[in-house]
């Protein structure tokens, strides 16, 4: 072999190795996430798995505790997407802030929760129910629900903000004889059950009509257009997460004892049930009525926002275009 075919063999080949390099880029793509909850699951899924990096991102993400701060965050270019409460970003919106919402990880799965003598609906009245905050996500979801129950707030029952955000918390409340009922989840349930700890179960937010949000995905409408291709891969990586915890159940334990550090074998069932199997969407479509609520309670404080719809904070085309494409019944099979 002649060193001149020699050298273009060698040039050939080290194009090759360079166009594969080329190839296997990935864009840099940063992700926060407002709690660490069972919600997240996908996320953690779709990192552990490097479903991202799959997809063509090289992902970084990270915890910001607040829905506030990842706003801030995500419209100082910090961070190119958040999965944080639906409020937080019709909040911002309806303040002018051009942040969209894009894809969903579903609702908390709440529920209304009493001290083990009250056993029924109307035991409450003369008693007192305990929200995080006036005006936050737990106020509003209170003042839906006791209606639809049959109960006044502020003739049949007291409403008071504890000023405590955590359910589980709020729940030993109820022990301590601070509160009377409060909104927690099956999870905290289970929790404080292995502390001995016993209560009531009143009432299902959700099977009574009351949608909340509490991890939807939103993003700046400027990188909704100079990067759709970049937030379609991180749809379809989350996605993916999701469909394989829905039938990994092990895996899906797995990544709640690495970023909860949960351990305990009920617990880790319940939350796969309860999160993967249930509040989470296979096909993570936001819930416009959800965000209708979150609008209709904000614009107590955003004038502006009367009448406003669902729609104007939603963008689904990358949704719509994956499901036109077939990514989820390739997924799903269905």
């Amino acid at each position: 072999m002649t060193l001149k075919i020699t050298l273009l063999l060698v040039a050939l080949l080290l194009g090759s190795r360079a166009g594969q390099t080329q190839e296997k880029k990935l864009d840099s793509f940063t992700i926060s996430y407002a709690s660490v909850s069972g919600t997240r699951a996908p996320l953690w899924i779709a990192k552990d798995l490097n479903l991202f990096e799959k997809y063509g991102l090289d992902e970084n993400l990270i915890y910001i505790a607040s829905g506030v701060t990842s706003v801030n965050a995500l419209l100082g270019g910090s961070v190119d997407i958040i999965a944080a409460s639906g409020s937080s970003a019709v909040g911002a919106a309806a303040r002018g802030a051009p942040i969209v919402i894009v894809a969903s990880l579903g609702h908390i799965a709440y529920k209304l929760i009493a001290h083990p003598s009250i056993t029924t609906v109307q035991g409450l009245k003369g008693k007192i129910i305990g929200s995080s905050r006036i005006g936050a996500g737990t106020d509003f979801a209170l003042q839906r629900l006791l209606p639809k129950l049959g109960l006044t707030p502020g003739k049949d029952v007291q409403l008071i903000p504890t000023g405590i955000s955590e359910s589980d918390r709020r729940m030993v409340m109820l022990v301590q004889g601070k509160i009377d009922a409060t909104l927690g989840t099956e999870d905290n349930l289970l929790q404080l059950a292995g502390r001995g700890m016993k209560f009531s179960v009143l009432a299902d937010l959700y099977d009574a009509g009351v949608y909340t949000t509490g991890s939807d995905i939103a993003t700046s409408r400027q990188l909704l257009k100079q990067r759709p291709r970049q937030l379609k891969a991180f749809i379809m990586a989350v996605t993916e997460g999701i469909a394989i915890g829905r039938t990994n159940k092990e895996l899906t334990a797995r990544v709640y004892r690495k970023y909860m550090k949960i351990d305990d074998a009920k617990l880790l069932e319940s939350m796969h049930k309860n999160y993967l199997l249930g509040s989470i969407p296979a096909r993570p479509f936001p819930k416009e009525e959800a965000i209708q609520n979150d609008i209709e309670d904000l614009s107590f404080s955003y004038s502006h926002l009367k009448g406003r719809k669902a729609g104007e904070f939603l963008d689904l085309s990358l949704l719509k275009s994956l499901e036109d494409e077939g990514f989820f019944k390739k997924l799903y099979g269905k």
